[in-house]
């Protein structure tokens, strides 16, 4: 029996869902140490989620649903970026057929065999690349898969992320040319789990 593509659900009804996951799994309070080497009362942990059954099938729509019409491909910067573009592709080969390739970019060349700094396969010179990212803080990570692509030959004019925690990473997308969305802003996200932790 062939699979049938999954019904189109309504993007509030599985954005609600969504932040639900990350405010539940992947949203900490306390002392930390970013990426970026700021300090923070909070972390997020987006792995909690994008590598959970639902969060992953979640995270794949809803990108999916917010993908540029001219986008033929999904790429992002490892780690954080894996289980997204590959929800991504996944999730477009049932719903919008035949679907995204997914691109991974790796943060130093292969030490062996082609030494790529890409994963995946290989796009015609040209090929518009949406970049995604679970978290944007300062926007660094983002940009490191965007220049790969655009050494590579590729076009990049967009870039996606689950939370935006407004330190700097849409203004800094802004002054290289690019389009910035993300599913949650960092504001909706703790007064959501303020919310579901009483604390309102």
């Amino acid at each position: 029996m062939p699979l049938m593509p999954s019904p189109i659900e309504p993007t509030q009804i599985l954005s609600a869902e969504l932040l639900d996951l990350v405010c539940q799994r992947a949203y900490q309070s306390g002392d930390f140490i970013l990426s970026s080497g700021q300090k923070s009362s909070y972390y997020i942990n987006c792995k909690q989620v994008t590598l959970n059954p639902r969060g992953a099938l979640l995270v794949g729509k809803l990108f999916l649903a917010h993908l540029p019409t001219n986008a033929e491909a999904v790429a992002g910067l490892t780690l954080g970026a894996d289980p997204i573009v590959t929800a991504v592709s996944v999730v477009s080969a049932y719903e919008s057929p035949p679907g995204y390739p997914a691109l991974i970019i790796r943060k130093e060349a292969k030490g062996h065999g082609t030494q790529a700094y890409i994963e995946g396969p290989t796009l015609p010179p040209g090929t518009q690349i949406v970049v995604v990212e679970d978290v944007v803080t300062t926007g660094q990570s983002a940009m490191k898969a965007v220049d790969r692509l655009r050494q590579a030959g590729y076009q990049v004019d967009t870039v996606l992320a689950i939370v935006d925690r407004q330190q700097g990473g849409a203004e800094l997308y802004q002054s290289q040319g690019l389009n910035f969305g993300a599913l949650f802003t960092i504001p909706e996200l703790q007064k959501r789990w303020s919310e579901l932790n009483n604390q309102t």
